[in-house]
C-alpha cells in the first residue's frame, strides 16, 4: 500500500478520533461515569493509526492497554468500546469488565489484557496457526518496553525466530514502565537490539511519526509474507500522561522534562505537515473534527442508554457450552508445512549495521539485519533520517537520506547503562 492523500487524510482522521475518544473518557471517568481507571494512549497515536492502517482484515492484532487506536483502525465499533468502558451489555465483553479488557475476535482482534506480555506467546500461536495453514496472513502483538522484561518477550521471539513464523513484535517504549524509567529496566539503550540473539531484524522507528510507524509496519508485513519470518519494532516515544489516571507522574517526573516532552505530540506535527502539503484546509480540518465530535457523542449517547448486564449470562463464554463450536480446523485439513531453509545463517548481530540504499524509502532505522546471505535485503532499503529527532531515533518520514544525530544508533564501544561488574581493567 502506498500512502496518497486521501489516505494521509485517514491516517489523520483515525489519530483525531483517538484523541477525541481518550480525552471524553477521560472526562466520563472524573464524572464518575466512567469507573475503571483511564490509561491513556495520548501521545502514542500514531504508533497505532500508522502500524495498524495497511494490515488486512484478516491480520491478527492483541493490543495493550494504550492501543485504542488499533481497534479503532481495525473497525471496532467505537459504540461498542464506549458501552465496553461503561460496564454495559452492549460492550465488547457484554459487561463482564469495565476496561478495555476485551476485544473483537470476529475481526481479529484479540482482547487486551492486564498480565503485560502474555499476549505475545498467544500471537506466536496464532502466526503459527497461520504458517500450518498457508494462509497469507499476519499476527500482531503490541506491547510496553517493561513487559520486554518478561519471560513471555524472551519466548515468544525465541519461538517465533525458530520457526520464522510471520509475525510483528511491536514494541511502544514511552521510556517508563509505571514510574521505573527505561535505563533501570533495562541494560541495553534500544531494546531493538535484542532482535540479534533470535534471528531476526530489528527496526527503531521514531513513534511520533505516523508515516514512519506505516512504512516500519509495511516493510515488517511483507517479510512475514513473503516467508522471511518475524520482525521486532521499537517505536520510541513520549508518554505525555501519567501511567494511569490516578498517577502523579509529578512525583518522579520534573516539570521541566514534562515541558519538553508535550512539544513532541504527533498530532499538531502531523496536522501541521498535512497544511504544508496543501492538503488540509482550515474548512477541512473544522469538518474533519465535527465529524469526530458526532461519533464520539454518538457513541457516548448509545452508552448512556445501553443497558446493564443480566446477572443471568455472568458464566457464559467462560465455560464450553453445549453446542460451542470446537476451535481450530478438522482433522486432516491442516497440510504440510513448508521445507525449511538449507543453510546455516550468514547473520550480522552489529548493531548499526546499515542495510543497502534504493528501493522504497522507508524511513526507519535497521537495528539487526535480517538473517540471510549477509547482505541485509529488506523488502523496503531502511534510510537513515534528514531531520534528528529529539528522543535520537533515526526516522523521520517526511525528508528520508539525511544523517542521524550522533547516539541514534548504539556503537561497539559505546558505554552499557545500569551497574558495571568488576572485571579486570575495567570500571570499579
Amino acid at each position: 500500500m502506498d500512502l496518497g492523500p486521501g489516505e494521509l487524510l485517514d491516517l489523520y482522521y483515525y489519530m483525531v478520533l483517538s484523541r477525541t475518544f481518550e480525552e471524553r473518557v477521560s472526562t466520563l471517568y472524573k464524572q464518575g461515569r466512567v469507573q475503571a481507571g483511564v490509561f491513556s494512549g495520548i501521545g502514542q497515536e500514531a504508533i497505532c493509526v500508522g502500524t495498524a492502517y495497511g494490515l488486512d482484515d484478516e491480520d491478527f492484532v492483541a493490543p495493550a492497554h494504550r492501543d485504542l487506536g488499533v481497534f479503532l483502525v481495525k473497525g471496532v465499533s467505537p459504540r461498542a468500546i464506549m458501552a465496553q468502558l461503561y460496564g454495559r451489555a452492549d460492550g465488547l465483553s457484554r459487561g463482564k469488565d469495565s476496561a478495555l479488557h476485551a476485544g473483537e475476535p470476529e475481526i481479529n482482534v484479540f482482547g487486551t489484557t492486564s498480565m503485560l506480555g502474555a499476549q505475545l506467546c498467544v500471537t506466536a500461536g496464532a502466526a503459527l496457526a497461520f504458517k500450518m495453514l498457508q494462509e497469507p496472513r499476519v499476527a500482531v502483538s503490541y506491547f510496553g518496553e517493561g513487559a520486554s522484561a518478561r519471560g513471555d518477550f524472551h519466548e515468544a521471539l525465541n519461538f517465533a525466530g525458530v520457526h520464522r513464523l510471520p509475525m510483528i513484535l511491536l514494541i511502544e517504549n514511552n521510556g517508563y514502565a509505571i514510574s521505573v524509567p527505561a535505563e533501570r529496566e533495562t541494560a541495553v539503550r534500544d531494546i531493538a537490539m535484542r532482535a540479534a540473539g533470535y534471528a531476526m531484524p530489528g527496526v527503531i522507528v521514531d513513534g511520533a511519526d505516523v508515516i514512519g510507524c506505516f512504512l516500519a509496519a509495511r516493510d515488517a508485513v511483507a517479510r512475514a509474507l513473503a516467508g522471511e519470518g518475524p520482525t521486532l519494532i521499537e517505536a520510541k516515544v513520549t508518554r505525555l500522561t501519567g501511567h494511569s489516571s490516578d498517577d502523579q507522574q509529578t512525583k518522579y517526573r520534573s516539570e521541566e522534562e514534562l515541558a519538553e516532552q508535550r512539544t513532541q505530540d504527533p498530532l499538531p506535527g502531523f496536522r501541521a505537515e498535512l497544511r504544508a502539503a496543501g492538503l488540509l484546509s482550515e474548512a477541512a480540518e473544522a469538518a474533519l473534527a465535527a465529524e469526530v465530535a458526532a461519533v464520539v457523542d454518538d457513541a457516548t449517547a448509545f452508552a448512556e442508554a445501553a443497558p446493564d448486564p443480566d446477572p443471568a449470562t455472568l458464566l457464559r463464554h467462560v465455560y464450553a457450552e453445549p453446542g460451542d463450536p470446537v476451535p481450530g480446523p478438522p482433522p486432516g485439513a491442516v497440510p504440510a508445512p513448508p521445507p525449511s531453509p538449507i543453510g546455516g545463517l550468514a547473520f550480522n548481530s552489529t548493531p548499526g549495521a546499515a542495510s543497502p540504499v534504493g528501493g522504497s524509502s522507508a524511513n526507519v532505522e535497521l537495528k539487526v539485519p535480517a538473517p540471510g546471505d549477509g547482505s541485509a535485503t529488506p523488502n523496503a532499503a531502511i534510510q537513515p533520517p534528514a531531520t534528528p529527532s529529539s528522543r535520537g531515533v533515526a526516522s523521520n518520514a517526511s525528508a528520508p537520506g539525511g544523517t542521524g544525530p550522533d547516539g541514534a544508533t548504539a556503537a561497539s564501544g559505546d558505554p552499557v547503562l545500569g551497574p558495571q561488574p568488576d572485571v579486570p581493567g575495567g570500571p570499579a
